[in-house]
């Protein structure tokens, strides 16, 4: 059980940054594995970035690979995202998610909680 509450979205030009953060409510934050999806109007959800439990492994969309950064901080019960060299097709809906007690995962499936979402837009 956690609540998240993902922040830092805004609008932002092309080629220019942004930092997400997903607050989680829990009290064993250390025992969810965690990612970023994102959904832009009239499209599906699609696997941004994950992050297993101690932090120690990274995945990322093809789409994304080197240009952002999934991290995690236990004792803050933080995930982040930082975006840099953000391009106009990164405009979404930015959602952070966490499965209880187990692995990471590429597809939403498996995921149990979901924030609310925060909006990035990208101008060109």
């Amino acid at each position: 059980q956690v609540q998240l509450v993902e922040s830092g979205g805004g609008l932002v030009q092309a080629g220019g940054s942004l930092r997400l953060s997903c607050a989680a409510s829990t009290r064993t934050f250390s025992s969810y594995a965690m990612g970023w999806f994102r959904q832009a109007p009239g499209k599906e959800r699609e696997f941004v970035a994950a992050i297993t439990r101690s932090g120690g492994d990274t995945y990322y969309s093809d789409s994304v690979k080197g240009r952002f950064t999934i991290s995690r901080d236990n004792a803050k019960n933080t995930m982040y995202l930082q975006m840099n060299t953000l391009k106009p097709e990164d405009t979404a809906a930015y959602y952070c998610a966490a499965r209880a007690m187990g692995a990471v995962a590429i597809s939403s499936t498996p995921y149990a909680y979901w924030g609310q979402g925060t909006q990035v837009t990208v101008s060109s």
